[in-house]
């Protein structure tokens, strides 16, 4: 589910299925289906009107819950969400000199899941994890 910015919507303003469009990017069909689906106008003459707070309001209810990773957790992207990998045990591939990723197998669907994280943090983000590091990693001292 795509999320949206409810911070450019301003509060005490109406807006047409035009305004909305063009300032959130979408369809007008996407702001018709809002609509049907309980979004309150405040007029359903021509033009329709819609009240900036209640686009707010019916945007933030839609916003998916955020997930924050705990330390040891990796977000599996097939699963859509955290989870610590197969025999908790993950690989560190540089990406640069201050950065890479943690990568392992997912245990329910044994996909490849990853977590960037930078050099600095990787013994607060690896938590119960075995951490195997290359030999790149290795000469860069970490």
């Amino acid at each position: 589910m795509r999320r949206y910015d409810c911070r450019r919507v301003k509060k005490h303003r109406s807006y047409t299925v035009a305004e909305v469009e063009k300032l959130l990017g979408v369809h007008a069909h996407t702001v018709r289906r809002w609509i049907t689906n309980g979004l309150r106008l405040v007029c359903a003459t021509r033009p329709v009107l819609i009240h900036g707070e209640d686009l707010r309001s019916f945007l933030a209810e839609r916003q998916p819950a955020k997930q924050p990773l705990r330390p040891g957790m990796i977000f599996c992207v097939g699963c859509r969400a955290p989870r610590s990998p197969a025999g908790d045990i993950a690989d560190y591939v540089p990406h640069g000199v201050t950065y890479g990723s943690l990568v392992g197998i997912c245990p329910d669907c044994e996909s490849i899941i990853q977590r960037r994280v930078s050099r600095a943090r990787i013994h607060d983000v690896r938590g119960d994890l075995d951490v195997l590091f290359s030999e790149l990693s290795i000469g860069a001292g970490v």
